[in-house]
């Protein structure tokens, strides 16, 4: 049972990784567009680059709990 709750969490985990980094690739692409106060994308994204972090760093304390619990 921990074994899955492990898997599941740390799928999760990678889905996320690779989410962010699409939105990372987004964000540097808007970066080049110009000025970056009135880019609304590049401020977009920034906002979403941090949710994913807050996202990703929730599932890691999770997986830690998990792990120290095997």
């Amino acid at each position: 049972m921990q074994e899955e709750k492990l898997k599941l969490w740390q799928g999760k985990l990678t889905k996320l990784e690779k989410e962010y980094e699409v939105i990372m690739q987004k964000r540097g692409e808007a970066m080049q567009m110009g000025d970056l106060r009135e880019n609304a994308a590049f401020q977009c994204l920034s906002e979403d680059a941090d949710a994913w972090r807050a996202r990703m760093e929730e599932v890691k304390k999770i997986l830690i709990t998990l792990e120290a619990g095997k």
